[in-house]
This record gives structure tokens, sequence and C-alpha cells, in this order.
């Protein structure tokens, strides 16, 4: 299967770069993998949020369909790594909306966690809360990302996270306050209760329904298993700043040589056995070049080789001017008996520069390769589902996924299936946008 089209060109109309400070401080790092292990695990994850946290309604409003109600409370994640959130992060925002008379005896809400993108609650609101209660009777809770809406530091650019940790982060406060939000509403007699999202949202709500102790119906749309495809396959993977990233990786070795000891995944997309990936550009695992925007959706390798081309062109023209006007020089004073001495010297001195510059080439394919692999271990340490809990019930997930997806490459990772035995997955024909756009209703 291909991938679609309207998915390239959609990215390629949007400038906007990810991670331009590069991976995170490597403290954090180390933090947030320390932290992995214990969310990561359901029976220690629970003991991080209490069946009480406090949680905080600011304001009720009546509308003629039903009722909004915006609330907030403190990120249980600041308690447990103080610090590593930005400041503005740290109060959690949501938005609860329920219908003015409920149809039965049970009072069902859904969790909507955010998608890319996805600011404040207007989105989720009109395409999913609303049309939920009409057609359903089903109440919504829309907690705001980390990173987005009143929570983005004032130095984001839209949606674009300056650090990769900065994914980690709002990935661990998503999973503490949806088991705050959830112990809320049990607590308020709603239920039973759901989790979905669209896209990062998907993964999100996953990641959290995974930490439920209970069984709990889950519907990720447009995500998969891990989101170490998105950034170093995908469409998306255009989108990041490969440059400070693969500076960042040569220049400071903690990353090659402490974090990387941190890594703990191993299952058989895993860092540590991710030869096949070092030895296999990124282009060649997800066989976009059938596509005609194909070689724009991944001219960042290419532009990469335009200029070790060009490099090595130039190498080999001034060698060739400098050979030739060596030899000039040389010919003039043939009687001279050092020309043999001279002409060996030369040769010897460009043979010299030559295997430097070679070694230099070498040296940066290598980083490339090595930055784009140490990518995919940071993102599968804390974005595989295969590093969490099974769900308690996973009969009751139902994954909808597009069949020509290109954000989200499903080739050469363990499926969802296998990782969730027993849950459900539907594919919908076209990509990750024309679905967002059309399959609203369907996700509903």
């Amino acid at each position: 299967m291909g991938v679609s089209k309207l998915d390239v060109l959609y990215r390629r109309l949007l400038l906007t770069k990810l991670f331009i400070q590069g991976w995170g401080k490597p403290d954090d790092l180390r933090r947030l993998f320390e932290f992995r292990k214990t969310i990561g695990n359901r029976e220690k994850c629970q003991q991080l949020v209490p069946k009480d946290y406090p949680i905080f309604i600011d304001k009720m409003e009546e509308q003629a369909d039903c009722q909004i109600m915006d609330g907030h409370f403190v990120s249980p994640l600041d308690h447990h790594l103080p610090g590593i959130m930005p400041a503005e992060s740290v109060k959690a925002r949501f938005q609860f909306i329920i219908p003015k008379e409920w149809k039965s005896k049970y009072r069902p809400v859904c969790v909507h966690l955010a998608g890319t993108g996805d600011h404040f609650y207007w989105r989720r609101r009109t395409l999913m809360a609303r049309p939920m209660i009409k057609e359903a009777c089903i109440g919504s809770l829309l907690l705001e990302n980390p990173y987005y809406g009143y929570r983005k530091p004032k130095d984001q650019m839209r949606s674009s996270l300056r650090n990769v940790s900065d994914l980690f982060v709002m990935g661990g406060a998503l999973v503490l306050e949806s088991a705050a939000l959830l112990h809320w509403l049990e607590r308020g007699g709603y239920g039973p209760l759901g989790m979905t999202g669209i896209s990062m949202g998907g993964h999100m709500a996953s990641l959290a329904a995974s930490n439920w102790p209970k069984p709990i119906p889950l519907v990720p749309c447009l995500s998969w298993s891990t989101a170490s495809g998105v950034f170093t396959t995908g469409v998306l993977s255009k989108a990041v700043n490969w440059s400070e990233l693969e500076k960042q990786y040569a220049t400071e070795t903690v990353y090659e040589e402490e974090i990387i000891r941190l890594l703990e995944y191993c299952g058989t997309d895993s860092f540590k056995m991710g030869q096949d990936f070092v030895k296999n550009p990124p282009s060649s695992l997800d066989n976009l070049q059938h596509i005609d925007l194909a070689t724009d959706m991944l001219d960042l390798n290419a532009k990469r080789e335009v200029m070790r081309t060009a490099t090595v062109t130039q190498l080999s023209t001034d060698t060739s001017a400098f050979n030739a006007s060596t030899q000039g020089i040389l010919i003039q004073d043939t009687s001279n008996t050092d020309y043999q001495s001279h002409r060996m010297s030369s040769t010897k001195y460009l043979s010299t520069v030559n295997h430097e510059l070679l070694k230099r080439e070498k040296r940066k394919a290598s980083l490339e390769r090595e930055s784009i692999l140490f990518m995919k271990g940071v993102m599968d340490e804390c974005t595989h589902m295969g590093n969490f809990s099974v769900p308690v019930d996973p009969s009751l997930i139902i994954v909808v996924q597009a069949k020509e997806d290109a954000y989200i490459p499903r080739a050469g990772v363990r499926s969802l299936n296998e990782i969730w035995p027993g849950c459900e997955i539907r594919y919908l024909k076209g990509g990750h946008i024309s679905a967002y756009l059309f399959k609203q209703g369907l996700f509903r």
C-alpha cells in the first residue's frame, strides 16, 4: 500500500521546524527515562495519583443543548519530576461538556486528548463533543495538552516543540493527568468512562488507558504502536531540525556514552536491535519512491547527498588544477635534480588531503545515521506501547488507521494487535489528512 499524496503535499505547505533547540537537557532525558520505568508499569503508576486528587471547577455555563464547565488542577507530573515542565504547563486545564439531561441511569463520558496543533478546545468541542451529545448522549472531557493553548511556553512557536524531550514530558504529564481526571469522574458518579484521541492524541490516549487499573474503552484514531517512525521515516521527519540534533549528538558525548545505556526496550524493532536500520537510509524503509513528490518529501537526505557530491567534485577539480600547475612549474626546469622528489612530495600531500576529506565525509554520513538511530531509540523508549502495560481488557479497544497514512508509518514496527491481543483494528481508505477531514463521524 502506498502513501497519500495529500499527506505529502500538506506537509510541504507547512514550514515550521520541530526540535529547534535539540534533544533537551541530558539530565532531563535521564529523569524521564527513569520515570518511564515507573509509568510503564500499571501497578507502580497507580501509586502516583491519589483517588482524591484535587480538581477545581472555575466556571459553569448553561447552553441550549449542554452544560460546559471549565476547570483546572496542578499536573501530578510536577510533584514527581519538579522543574521538568515549563511554568506555563504546570497548571492543567480542561473543559467538561455534558448533556442537560441524561437519557438513562448511566452518565457516560469520554476523555478526548488533543492531536498535533489542537490548541484550546474549539476543534474537539465542535467536531467531537457536541455531536456526541446529540448523537449518543455521551459527555466529553477535553484536556488541554502541555505546551498547547494556555499551557504553551512563551518562546514556543505555535505547535513546534523546542526539544525532543518536550514530547516525553507531554506524554508523562498526560498519563498522570488523565488518571486524575478519571478518578474525578468516578467520584462524581459518571460512567462508563472511555478515552479517545486523533493522531498524537490517539497515541497519548493509548498510553493513558494502558495505565488505568480497570477495563476502559479506547478508540485511538490515526495513531500506531510507536512515535519513532513519525520522526524518522514519516513525512513529519522533514520538519525535524536534524542539523541541530546532529551537531549536539556529535559535540555532547553524554548522549552517545550515557543516554544510550538507559534505553531498555528490547522488542523486535528496538534501538539495540536496529543494526539493519543503521545500514539502510530511512528512505528505503518506507519505499516512497513511486510517488511523484517523494523526492521533495525526502529532500533532507537528498540535499545532504548533493552537498557531499559537490564537495568531492570541487576537491577533484582543485586537485586537477593543482596537479597541472605543479607539473607545469616542474617541467619548466627539467634539469632540476629534485624534480622526482618534488613530484612525490606533492602526490603524497594530495593523497593525505584526499584521505582526510574522505574520512570527514564518512564521519558526516555516519553521524547522520547515528542521529536518526538515536532518535528512533529515545522515541521507542518513551512512546512504544510495548514499553507499557497491556490495557486490562484489550477487547474494548478499536484502533482506527488510514491505509495510506504518510504521517504514521507502520512498516518496520510491531503492530498493535500483536502488543494488545484481542483489540480490533479498522482500516480506512486514504491518508492521514483526508481521514481527519472527512472521517470525524466514523471516529465518533
